[in-house]
């Protein structure tokens, strides 16, 4: 005989060969092509359907293109159809008037909050020979007896083989379909007491699954019925914190799908719990808070907060110029990149704006692949002090050195201990590198830093094993600091080479996005892209800063915006031009500011 499209002949195949399904329209699209599914990515997935009505199938993926009839991809896996017209169930003899419950029943329900009168409106009775075994009938919505339930009410655990079974051979369908009264709102449960107990609860239209969470033989049997509802309301059992029914019927119906909130449950597991606990209100509660479930990563656009940009924390470089650009300074969250060519002071003017940082009371950690603790110490106690606090001395070579005295360096070691930390690479072999970014959540979580150095990218990848995988690590590197920026809200400074070298830059024209080293998706990922370089010889300024990337208010300043800067070989110290000479914090912290109290004791 020849073969009828039937909804449950394609839900059952989806079902064999374990591939989750969504009605759109007339068509049941699959998550994956039973044909190519091991060869996809999830941009590929639900475009494969089968169209309910024709029973012809097809998958949209350019490489792939499988189509044909039902019957066809049944073959091709194994499925076994029947070609009858109709699959044939077992014929239960009709009720010839209303079923009367027993009192067992009654008993039973009246003990889980269920009263006579509803046990008597979904006709729920007893087994005559067996008073103990209830009899749930399962009417269609025409009040054709279609499923019969049973439930042991003495089950023992242990001593009785089931506590639930049903009529073999029967059509599944929903429970309670023949109470519904319209079709505005149905509520769907897992287990017959829990429909009864929203019933309970003073609404009409629910109706509970036939074989558990995991049974779906009863969705095409009553698909066409369902989808006339305006709204359906998930009403499952909570398990480890997660609804059960919920994501598929998501997934497989096309109504508008509301799911009871988790904290409605208030610690119960499902409809009947929550009634004999807390009553019917808290019923009533449950369905009417039902909320459509949220989609991962998606939130309401009108939910979003806007920040106070004056109460928001920016770490101000110390630059005029900049800081205006930034509106402000860095904020935290951000990752700066910072690139330029080599020897050239991009890692000295990083150092400074840690300086900086330090004097607003932030606390920092820097990683430096090229310096070692010492050096890259002397560099910044040097900025610290300033020209007025070092000290001239001839070396050996007739030339002038610049170093701190003493007791200067110690004011200014005590005055950012417990707030200054770095990677120590004097200390830590190849051998036992650990992951550098391991470390970074480390200091962040445990020393309270806000302010993190990584200089440079290219050091902090030479681990890499294979070279061919370098510009994913690097992207995958520059994701992850991202990712700590704005997970702990801390601001990162990322140090990387340009890819131009040498003459191949002219001095006054600004490094773009693109010409840093690597992959290029590390300038993508930064929030803000700058560059520092040495000026002609001829200019009245000897170095050259420009902002080419500010993602938060879009401001530059590149080419003939740049900023003019000067360096000082004597304390290493950048200042730009409307910077001044600053004093750091460490010179008022001096014994003369102490102040002595007496505590009585």
């Amino acid at each position: 005989m020849q073969y009828e499209a039937k909804l449950e002949d394609f839900i059952g195949f989806a079902d064999y060969i374990g591939i989750s399904t969504k009605m759109k329209g007339d068509e049941l699209t699959f998550q994956f092509c039973p044909y190519c599914r091991d060869s996809i990515s999830r941009d590929d997935e639900w475009k494969f359907a089968i169209n309910t009505k024709n029973a012809l199938f097809g998958c949209l993926r350019a490489s792939c293109l499988k189509g044909g009839h039902f019957c066809k991809l049944a073959k091709d896996f194994g499925y076994k159809l029947d070609y009858s017209e109709e699959q044939q169930y077992k014929h239960l003899r009709q009720p010839e008037r209303k079923i009367v419950p027993r009192e067992t029943a009654i008993a039973y329900l009246s003990n889980r909050g269920i009263s006579k009168e509803i046990a008597e409106r979904y006709e729920i009775t007893a087994s005559e020979n067996q008073p103990h075994i209830m009899i749930f009938p399962f009417f269609n919505e025409y009040g054709k007896l279609e499923f019969v339930k049973y439930r042991n009410m003495r089950f023992k655990k242990g001593r009785d083989k089931s506590k639930e079974w049903c009529e073999e051979g029967c059509k599944p369908i929903l429970f309670g379909m023949k109470q519904c009264v319209d079709f505005s709102t149905l509520i769907i449960t897992e287990g017959q007491i829990d429909s009864l107990s929203v019933a309970q609860a003073g609404f009409n239209n629910a109706v509970s699954v036939p074989t558990g969470a995991r049974g779906f033989t009863w969705f095409p049997n009553c698909y066409e019925w369902v989808k006339k509802f305006d709204t359906v309301i998930v009403f499952g059992d909570m398990e480890k914190g997660h609804m059960t029914l919920l994501d598929e019927l998501l997934q497989r119906l096309p109504n508008k799908v509301k799911a009871v909130r988790k904290e409605d449950y208030m610690g119960e597991k499902d409809a009947n719990d929550i009634l004999r606990t807390f009553g019917a209100e808290a019923i009533a509660d449950c369905v009417n808070n039902a909320q459509e479930p949220g989609i991962d990563y998606v939130i309401e656009l009108a939910d979003v907060s806007r920040k106070n940009d004056d109460d928001e924390l920016k770490i101000k470089t110390g630059f005029f110029e900049l800081d205006e650009a930034l509106r402000g300074g860095i904020r935290c969250g951000q990752l700066f990149l910072l690139t330029g060519k080599t020897g050239e002071g991009k890692s000295t003017f990083a150092s400074q704006i840690l300086a900086e940082a330090l004097d607003q009371g932030i606390n920092v950690f820097a990683y430096s692949g090229e310096l070692d603790n010492e050096d890259f110490q002397d560099c910044l106690n040097s900025q610290l002090a300033g020209d007025d606090n070092m000290t001239s001395k001839e070396n050996e070579f007739k030339k002038m050195d610049y170093v701190l005295d003493a007791e200067t360096e110690k004011r200014i070691k005590d005055w950012y201990r417990g707030r200054a930390y770095i990677y120590d690479n004097n200390r830590i072999t190849v051998k036992d590198r650990p992951k550098l970014l391991d470390i970074v959540r480390r200091v962040i979580t445990r020393r309270g830093v806000q302010l993190v150095l990584i200089d440079n990218l290219m050091t902090a990848m030479e681990f890499v094993k294979n070279q061919n995988d370098l510009y994913l690590a690097q992207t995958n590197f520059v994701a992850e600091l991202k990712e700590i920026a704005q997970q702990y809200h801390v601001s990162i400074i990322l140090i990387a080479h340009p890819r131009k070298t040498g003459k191949d830059q002219e001095d006054d024209k600004a490094l773009t996005n693109d010409d840093v080293a690597g992959s290029s998706n590390i300038g993508n990922l930064a929030d803000i892209v700058a560059s520092y370089a040495r000026a002609a010889d001829d200019k009245d300024y000897d170095s050259v800063f420009q902002l080419t990337k500010n993602r938060k208010t879009g401001k530059l300043r590149k080419g003939k915006d740049s900023i003019h800067m000067n360096y000082s070989a004597k304390s290493k110290r950048i200042t730009g031009e409307r910077s001044l000479q600053k004093h750091y914090g460490w010179e008022q912290n001096t014994a003369e500011n102490v102040v002595e109290i007496d505590v009585p004791f």
